[in-house]
């Protein structure tokens, strides 16, 4: 069976109907039961920088997309990494605003009140994180039985080559020890996408192309404008278009090739399908081809 991953052009003067249009192509009904909804934002670093951090259009499309549909129980999750300010981040990149204007609330995940860290025995065989973590395996008690939705951007990353949705669960399922997985980046990556299934009612993952992050990602990079985005199910999908996006072999990634293998994901591009929103003034039905096909878009 095919993934399908949903990437559309769009323009600052449409962009909040744009990703509306965006995840009911991506399939956000199908892939998310109606329950308590986490969005799990991504700042790479605290100062605004173009495709290193989701953008405020990126979270404010979403809540609005979301709570339309029924997702009207919805609460940001942040994290704390060692390299940068996580209440800094989320003022700078105007984050506050727009979550107080929709009513959602914010929980930290290294706030003991907000929830606990909490011992996991996955299921699936872990590659490394036994192995990285002899004590045991834990991950935030708030997390289980809820939706996730990430908001990852397009960019290059030091360790991982590209990096987005699959990466972006690593601050949130990972205390503040993780550094310590970073020799076994790729197959942490896929241990957390493992676990991400066991724990999560659903994943969803909309991605900001409307900045694309080149160089030595995740925050010393140059800046290209793109003005697309991805929405889909698929953690390894969405990631491997991206990837073929940004001029690279998908399965040449470890991580996406891996998960892929593991039956994750699909991260083969021949068995992935783009749809793309129709031209505003055209047809009600929606563009779709291969991602072989799309690597230009």
């Amino acid at each position: 069976m095919k993934a399908r991953v949903a990437v559309a052009r769009v323009s600052p003067e449409s962009i909040l109907n744009d990703i509306e249009r965006l995840v009911d192509l991506g399939g956000v009904s199908q892939a998310l039961p109606q329950t308590t909804t986490i969005l799990k934002d991504n700042i790479s670093w605290h100062f605004p920088f173009p495709g290193a951090n989701t953008t405020p259009w990126q979270l404010e499309g979403t809540i609005r997309a979301l709570a339309a549909r029924g997702y009207t129980d919805q609460v940001c999750v942040q994290n704390k990494t060692v390299v940068t300010d996580t209440f800094k981040g989320e003022d700078l990149n105007h984050y506050l605003p727009i979550l107080r204007q929709y009513g959602v609330p914010v929980l930290y995940n290294f706030k003991d009140e907000d929830m606990r860290w909490v011992h996991y025995r996955p299921k699936a065989k872990m590659r490394v994180l036994d192995d990285i973590f002899p004590e045991g395996i834990h991950v935030p008690d708030f997390f289980f039985g809820k939706n996730v939705v990430h908001l990852p951007t397009t960019k290059c990353h030091i360790y991982t080559t590209t990096t987005g949705a699959m990466k972006n669960a690593f601050g949130g399922l990972l205390n503040t020890r993780r550094h310590y997985t970073h020799s076994w980046i790729h197959e942490t990556l896929v241990d957390l996408l493992a676990i991400q299934k066991e724990i999560h009612s659903g994943l969803f993952a909309i991605m900001d192309g409307t900045t694309a992050g080149d160089g030595p990602g995740p925050r010393t990079m140059r800046p290209v404008v793109k003005n697309v985005m991805l929405a889909a199910e698929d953690q390894v999908a969405i990631d491997a278009v991206a990837a073929k996006m940004m001029g690279f072999d998908p399965l040449s990634i470890p991580y996406i090739r891996l998960a892929h293998d593991a039956g994750l994901g699909v991260g083969d591009p021949r068995d992935i399908e783009i749809t793309s929103p129709p031209p505003r003034t055209g047809s009600s039905a929606s563009a779709r081809t291969s991602c072989a096909s799309a690597a230009a878009i």
